[in-house]
Parts: structure tokens; sequence; C-alpha cells
């Protein structure tokens, strides 16, 4: 990911997250009613042989619904987790790299990303150009891309290494 694909992107993977905070922490998995409704209407692959008495049959059953429930939270959990850690990583290293730049750059990128701040009061605030506003903007973007290849380049000898 480069610096202006998290700037462009910021505030939708901030409230993302948030989401995806609150489902981790409220998290129930699939109800047993969804499970029972996705049972009643899937149809098996194969022939279909009778062979097993009905208490067999009830005991399979039961065995195949709570194995497809437990695998389908297990799914629904792993998803919402790993979603979590690579928006909580990005925003960290974003946030961090941001934090990094100096006080000029900083302000300007933190301007930037508030909804409310426009290029105007922008303007106003630092007392410079709509130009310099953009020439500022583009230097902070080119020293944050710069945390960005060196991030990836450490990866990048992890995972050769």
């Amino acid at each position: 990911m480069t610096a202006e694909v998290m700037m462009k992107e910021y505030k939708n993977m901030k409230k993302e997250l948030t989401v995806t905070e609150f489902q981790l922490r409220q998290f129930q998995g699939v109800s047993e009613q969804d499970m029972i409704d996705s049972m009643l209407y899937s149809h098996q692959e194969g022939e279909r042989v009778q062979t097993s008495t009905l208490s067999d049959k009830t005991a399979n059953i039961a065995m195949k619904y709570k194995a497809a429930m437990e695998r389908e939270n297990d799914e629904w959990y792993d998803f919402l987790f790993h979603r979590y850690m690579f928006l909580k990583e990005e925003l960290d290293f974003f946030e961090h790299a941001v934090n990094g730049l100096d006080e000029r750059h900083r302000s300007i990128i933190t301007d930037l990303l508030d909804e409310d701040m426009t290029w105007d009061i922008m303007m106003e605030r630092y007392h410079v150009s709509h130009t310099m506003i953009g020439k500022y903007r583009k230097a902070a973007l080119k020293e944050l891309d710069k945390q960005y290849e060196l991030r990836d380049r450490q990866v990048e000898a992890f995972a050769l290494g």
C-alpha cells in the first residue's frame, strides 16, 4: 500500500476498524436457526443409500450440525480477526509514519485527513497559496512513501531470510 492510497482510504479504514472491533467483541457466531435453515435447504451430492436406522440418522445429523456450525463460526471469527489485524497494522503504521514527518508536513497531512478542513482554510492557517499546500502535500507523501518502501524491504528481507 502507498501513502497516497492510505490518504484516500484512511477514514474508511478507521470506520471499518471500529465496526470490525465491535463485531469481534460481540461475536456470537452463526445462530442455530441460520445453521438449521442452511442444512435444510442444502442438497447432498452423490447417490443416497438408506442403510442406517432412524437413531443413527439423528445422531449423524446432530454431529454434522455441530461440526458445520463450529466450522462456520471459526471461519467467520478468523475472517474478522485477520481483517481487524490488517486494518490495525496498516493504520498504526500510517499514523506512526505521519508522526515521524517534520512538523509542517505532519500538520499538512493531519489537516488533509480532517474531513472538515478545506484547502482554503489551510491556505489561511499556513499563510500560503493553494500551490504551496500542494507542494507540501507532495513532499510529505514522498517522505511517507520512503517509510513504506523501508517497511516493504524489511518484510521482503524477512521472507527471503
